[in-house]
C-alpha cells in the first residue's frame, strides 16, 4: 500500500522518455527537442536584436550626446562620465554607436531584402523554364561566385565611387547569386511533384504555379539563408566602410569606427565597442537563423544533429 505520492513497491521502473526509435534520449537529446523558439541561444539572439532595433528606433533619446558633437576631452578613456570614452576629436564613442546601429541594421536588412528578391526570382526561373534562361541565369551566378566577395564588392564599390550607397549596391551584387542556386535547386526539385503536374493540367500561367505552388514550399530554406546573410552583410558594410569605401566621414558608423580605432591602437576603446557592436549583431542573427532553420526545415536539423 502506498501513501502520498510514493510509488508502489511492485510498481515497474519509471518509464524513460525514448525516440520513436525506441532509443533512450540522454538529457542532450530532449534539450534539442523543445520548440526552437525555447531554445536559449534562439532567446537570446532575438534579445539581442530586439535590443539593437530599440537602439536604432530610440537613439536621439537614448544619446547622450549629438554623434558629431566635439564637446569632450580628446582620447578620454571609459569612465562615469563618458560610458565609452571619446574619440580623437573628443566625440562620445556610446552616441556615435547607437547612431551607428541607425545605419548599420536597416542597410543590412534592406540590401538582403533586395538581394534575396532579385536572386530568388531569377533562380526560380531558371529552375522551371530550363534551356537556355536556366543557361544564362546560372552562368552569370557563376561569374559572380568565381570572385572572393570581399574582392568583387571592393571592385565594384570602387568602381561607383567611395559612398554608403555604392557600398550597398556592392554588397547586393555580390549576395544574389546565392539566393539564385538555393531557389533554383528547390524549384528543380519541386517541378516534378504531383500538385505543379496537377497546376499545369488545370490551365494555371507558369507565373502563376511558380507563385501559388512553389512559393510556398521554397520560402523556408530562403528565409533561413536571409536570416544569417543578414549578418555577413553587418560584416560587409562594415568591411567596406573600414576601407574607406562605405560612409564617409563624419558619419557615425560601425565600420569607419573601427578604422579611426585602428589608427589610435592607444585608445582601444574608440574601435573596441563599435567592434563588439558588429560581434553581438553578427552572433544575434546567426543563432536566429539556425533558430528558424529547426522550424522550417526540421528534416535538415535532425541530419545535422545526427
Amino acid at each position: 500500500m502506498s501513501t502520498g505520492g510514493a510509488l508502489p513497491l511492485d510498481a515497474g521502473p519509471v518509464p524513460v522518455p525514448s525516440d520513436q526509435d525506441g532509443d533512450v534520449l540522454t538529457r542532450q537529446d530532449r534539450a534539442a527537442l523543445r520548440p526552437p523558439w525555447r531554445q536559449p541561444l534562439a532567446v537570446t539572439g532575438g534579445a539581442i536584436i530586439v535590443g539593437w532595433a530599440l537602439v536604432a528606433i530610440f537613439a536621439p533619446e537614448l544619446a547622450p550626446h549629438p554623434p558629431n558633437l566635439q564637446f569632450g576631452p580628446l582620447n578620454a578613456p571609459p569612465s562615469h562620465v563618458y560610458l565609452f570614452g571619446t574619440d580623437e576629436l573628443g566625440r562620445d564613442v556610446l552616441s556615435r554607436v547607437f547612431y551607428g546601429a541607425r545605419l548599420s541594421l536597416p542597410l543590412a536588412a534592406l540590401l538582403v531584402a533586395v538581394a534575396m528578391t532579385i536572386g530568388s526570382v531569377l533562380g526560380a526561373t531558371a529552375g522551371f523554364f530550363g534551356g537556355v534562361v536556366d543557361a544564362v541565369i546560372m552562368r552569370i551566378a557563376d561569374l559572380v561566385f568565381a570572385f572572393p566577395g570581399i574582392i568583387l564588392a571592393l571592385a565594384v564599390a570602387a568602381a561607383l565611387g567611395a559612398e554608403l550607397r555604392n557600398a550597398v549596391l556592392a554588397v547586393i551584387v555580390v549576395s544574389w547569386p546565392s539566393y539564385a542556386r538555393l531557389s533554383r535547386g528547390l524549384v528543380l526539385a519541386a517541378r516534378s511533384s504531383e500538385y505543379v503536374t496537377s497546376a499545369k493540367l488545370l490551365g494555371s500561367s507558369a507565373w502563376r504555379t511558380m507563385w501559388v505552388e512553389l512559393r510556398p514550399n521554397i520560402a523556408g530554406p530562403i528565409f533561413v539563408l536571409a536570416a544569417l546573410d543578414i549578418g555577413n552583410a553587418v560584416l560587409l558594410l562594415s568591411g567596406l566602410s573600414f576601407l574607406g569605401l562605405g560612409a564617409q566621414p563624419p558619419t557615425a558608423e560601425w565600420g569607419s569606427m573601427v578604422a579611426e580605432g585602428a589608427q589610435n591602437f592607444s585608445s582601444y576603446w574608440i574601435g573596441l565597442f563599435p567592434g563588439l557592436a558588429i560581434l553581438t549583431v553578427v552572433l544575434a542573427f546567426n543563432f536566429v537563423g539556425d533558430a528558424l532553420r529547426d522550424m522550417l526545415d526540421p528534416r535538415t536539423a535532425r541530419m545535422i544533429r545526427k
